[in-house]
């Protein structure tokens, strides 16, 4: 008997014994589906656009799509134990294929900004596009965001996406050969591992640009937020960092006990004036190079808790100041602060502050860093 068969044979006795004793599903463990693959239509240029459907024991779901990578959808539980879409997006295709807000998408070459979209690096310099008035953001005109990447399903719980970003795409030397792995675990956590090489010395930092809303619809104000960070960023106009770690003691951006998102957004900060609310860089407590605990958010609503991981030095912590509500998608409208982001990352613009983490791969070293994004309940 194949794999197939198999599977649909236990998924048969199952239901079988439900009917026979009259269980509930709740009562009887989940079966893990196989992944699944559809076809989600044609970029502009002519290349398909493939979905693929990742599902774990307890029966929570991510959709991720191959262009851009994108985590279309990612159902998890509430306190009841219904499910829920817990991320930003669209129901088709074309909604992503507009310009940004990256719902969803693997950004890079490099996430955040780049100053005057130019640095130096191994005595050259280099001008990259400037897509954020007179900056560089998230990989510039087309980054990795708009680019169908190769996938390899890996099991039914895990995607392996690949793509090779030529040397002067978008600007940056080398030819960069990026991998994302998408890991649905049993544990309800969506777990991203990044790698990339080069065969030429150049910058890379990349990231997820999903945009959460732990209830599934309206504001994200009354979330609860824990960032484990005593400095943060402090940015200019254009919101590229200054260059000073900032200690958040005093200042409204100390999360290092639960604030709810609204409590003090809307402060006469001149920070948060900068960024019409939340859209900084914290400089994480670290005490090691493995995954160490990032944030925390609760909703009380759902009773949903994210808790995100990260082997990364910095995050970015969005709170979707420039939605305008002229996006529409699942049903929902994205207004102002309908959705948070939680961008694990080195910090914006370090190619041109020499005292912040060095963003720099060269030949022969291999990029590597993971995030998880961990669901679970109050």
């Amino acid at each position: 008997m194949d794999k197939s068969s198999a599977r649909t044979l236990r998924i048969s006795m199952l239901a079988l014994a439900m009917a026979l004793f009259g269980c509930s599903s709740r009562e009887v463990p989940a079966v893990p589906a196989a992944s699944t693959k559809i076809s989600w239509g044609n970029t502009p240029e002519g290349q398909p656009v493939e979905l693929y459907t990742l599902m774990n024991a307890k029966g929570s779901e991510a959709r991720i799509m191959t262009y851009g990578g994108v985590v279309v959808s990612l159902k998890v539980p509430d306190r009841s134990g219904a499910l829920g879409d817990v991320v930003a997006g669209f129901d088709n295709l074309e909604g992503y294929l507009t310009p940004p807000p990256y719902f969803g998408a693997i950004i890079g070459r490099y996430g955040n900004r780049i100053g005057a979209g130019r640095f130096s690096l191994g005595g050259m310099e280099y001008q990259l596009a400037k897509n954020n008035g007179a900056n560089h953001l998230h990989g510039g005109t087309r980054g990795f965001d708009k680019r169908v990447w190769s996938a390899k399903p890996l099991s039914p719980q895990s995607l392996e996406l690949s793509y090779l970003s030529k040397d002067g795409e978008e600007g940056y030397p080398g030819n960069l050969s990026a991998t994302v792995t998408y890991t649905l675990t049993d544990a309800n956590e969506l777990r991203i591992e990044y790698s990339a090489t080069t065969d030429k010395e150049t910058v890379v930092n990349l990231t997820n640009h999903s945009y959460f809303n732990l209830a599934g619809e309206g504001d994200i104000l009354g979330h609860q937020v824990m960032i484990h960070a005593d400095r943060f960023t402090p940015v200019d106009k254009g919101l590229i960092p200054t260059g000073e770690l900032k200690s958040v003691a005093g200042t409204p951006f100390d999360f290092l006990t639960a604030k709810a998102i609204g409590e003090r957004i809307e402060q006469k900060d001149k920070q948060l004036i900068f960024g019409q609310g939340y859209d900084h860089n914290w400089v994480l407590n670290r005490t090691g190079p493995g995954l160490e605990t990032a944030a925390r958010v609760t909703d009380s609503k759902s009773g949903r808790v994210l808790e995100v991981l990260t082997t990364e030095p910095g995050l970015q912590f969005y709170t979707g100041n420039f939605l305008d509500g002229t996006l529409k998608g699942k049903g929902r409208v994205y207004a102002k602060r309908s959705a948070f982001c939680m961008e694990t990352q080195h910090f914006p613009d370090s190619p041109n502050k020499p005292a912040f983490p060095s963003t720099v791969l060269r030949p022969g070293d291999t990029y590597r860093t993971t995030t998880v994004y961990r669901f679970s309940t109050t």
